[in-house]
């Protein structure tokens, strides 16, 4: 039996008493534990689960789970270099290379007199700003290899307070801006619930994270439900390499998000929204916070919003804490009430079990404030963008080799060839979109479309030259998966990493027209046998790669 400290038990537990001895306060709970001691100790996980009263394996299996949870002491400052593609066309490697030179220590290590620890991270949402890395909880963009020193030599003389982050993200105009604010809630809020649902139903917004589930009929199946309480979840947890158009909205028109929240809360008879922000996020959450309770201040959030008796709603924001699996719907909620972030089997689905088994709804940053944008603005007006099968505009993430990344609002139906037009990637030999779970497009399939009925998209548009090897990109996406796959099923556990051997065995040009028709064959598996849509996903990029760009990856020289 262990033996514990009572100057650690009472530190413990005062954190503990400041979160709530709930199961739900559990992952907080942690994080303020590595926050203030760098390191989360078997004797602090007893504690945990004796106040908690859940037995010290379930927070073991929770602390080792997430990225930003891991046990194992860190540094001072924990540098977290990004891996993922845009990051490594821009030079990660070179940086890597100088922050192991500057630390004198490998990734995964802390250096002798604790102040530093280097790591890889999945991504940090900057693709547009690579190579980009974390520095505890800032964000450092653009970063070359000469640039190294000097950041490693401010933080030891400063410290983390008086260090700064520049994060410039190029755009063009956003319609966001020019919606007037609270003029969708107030419109929306003299309606009934049902004329709520139905006019987002009219204007056909579809779900703006990837799957484009209708954003009408979702709400509809929860506002159904009976239920004492139910919840509305904004999916912050933007870690799709790639993908960064959230954190642009969070950062600039959190208003809009939070509106279209509250309209959502008003539609299904929720009484209370939880806004979900990936760790990576972690420097937007005071600029959030302050702006719940500015509209708490303004009677837009709490009792009887919007002078309506009876209308109880408000928001709060919850921490992730470094797992991209976490942005399926039912491992959000598995987070969300303190557990490892593993998909649910459904059904139930979460507009009849969600959220601590309430009825739920869970929409995308993006396609909250373009809730708000609908009532503001009209149905008529929403549809007037698009297509018939894919309404409205679309904020895009664009990075890679282009000479404009940045996020770009263009309506749904946008050739991919009039996109690269508009952000400089002339000459792309292949556009990966959807990000690493979405497909890479040939040059001549360049003529298709941006929509639900031809190529779909949560956003991700990363521009591939033509210097590029298709099979690095390939490699560099199933090494993502092979790390943030939960591991709960065994085609996406197993498969992965099976992909990604038949890469390495292409690059070396030793796969064998056989052996790639079986990895062919297991993708195709993977995609209808796994799980989540992790799983369902992950062969994507592999199986169009192989598929359009043949010749590119079965005639290589072997190597000795």
């Amino acid at each position: 039996m262990l033996t514990i400290d009572s100057a650690i038990r009472d530190d413990i537990a005062a954190v503990v008493e400041r979160h709530g001895a709930e199961r739900t306060s559990l992952i907080p709970i942690l994080q303020d534990i590595k926050k203030e001691h760098r390191e989360i100790t078997d004797e602090a996980m007893q504690v945990v689960a004796d106040l908690l009263d859940i037995h010290p394996v379930e927070v073991y299996s929770v602390a080792t789970f997430y990225a930003f949870l891991h046990g194992a002491p860190e540094g001072r400052f924990v540098v977290r270099l990004c891996g993922t593609l845009a990051c490594d066309f821009a030079g990660k490697t070179a940086v890597a290379e100088a922050l192991r030179t500057a630390l004198g220590i490998e990734f995964g290590a802390t250096t002798d007199d604790g102040v530093f620890t280097l790591e890889w991270a999945s991504c940090v949402g900057m693709c547009d700003q690579g190579p980009a890395m974390l520095v505890n909880d800032k964000v450092l963009t653009r970063v070359t290899p000469a640039k190294v020193a000097e950041i490693v030599a401010e933080y030891r003389a400063k410290g983390a307070d008086e260090t700064r982050q520049d994060i410039v993200t190029a755009r063009n105009e956003l319609t966001y801006a020019g919606i007037e604010p609270d003029a969708g809630l107030k419109a929306a809020l003299a309606l009934s619930r049902g004329d709520i649902v139905d006019t987002v139903s009219a204007a056909a917004l579809k779900g703006r994270g990837g799957a484009g589930f209708p954003t009408g009929m979702k709400w509809n199946f929860c506002a159904a439900e009976k239920s004492a309480h139910k919840y509305i979840i904004c999916n912050a947890d933007e870690g799709e390499p790639g993908t960064f158009k959230d954190r642009v909205i969070l950062r600039d028109f959190p208003d809009l998000v939070f509106e279209g929240m509250t309209i959502g809360g008003r539609a299904i008879g929720a009484d209370m929204g939880i806004v979900y922000l990936r760790a990576e996020y972690a420097y937007l959450r005071a600029h959030l916070n302050e702006v719940i309770q500015r509209r708490r201040q303004a009677g837009l959030l709490g009792k009887n919003v919007g002078g309506i008796a009876g209308f109880d709603f408000d928001i709060v924001l919850a921490r992730g804490a470094g797992a991209y699996v976490c942005g399926e719907e039912t491992a959000l909620i598995e987070s969300l009430e303190g557990f490892r972030g593993e998909p649910r089997n459904r059904p139930p689905f979460p507009a009849v079990a969600g959220f601590l088994n309430h009825p739920t709804t869970v929409n995308n940053v993006e396609t909250l404030a373009s809730v708000a944008c609908i009532f503001a603005k009209g149905t008529d007006w929403f549809k007037s963008f698009g297509t018939d099968k894919s309404t409205g505009y679309k904020l895009f993430s664009i990075s890679g080799d282009c000479e404009k990344p940045g996020v770009y609002e263009f309506p749904w139906g946008i050739t991919v060839a009039d996109l690269l037009k508009e952000v400089g990637g002339a000459g792309a030999k292949a556009v990966q979109i959807g990000g690493a779970s979405g497909v890479c497009v040939p040059a001549a399939d360049f003529a298709r479309r941006l929509a639900f009925e031809d190529i779909p998209t949560g956003g991700s548009v990363m521009v591939i030259g033509a210097q590029r090897d298709l099979l690095d990109v390939a490699e560099n996406f199933l090494e993502f998966f092979v790390e943030e796959s939960c591991g709960q099923c065994n085609p996406c556990r197993l498969g992965n990493p099976k992909l990604l051997e038949g890469v390495e065995l292409l690059k070396q040009g030793t796969c064998s027209a056989e052996h790639l028709a079986d990895l062919k064959a297991l993708g195709a598996t993977m995609q209808v046998a796994a799980k989540c849509g992790l799983g369902q996903t992950s062969p994507s990029a592999f199986l169009s790669i192989v598929g359009a760009f043949a010749d590119d990856v079965t005639t290589r020289p072997q190597r000795a």
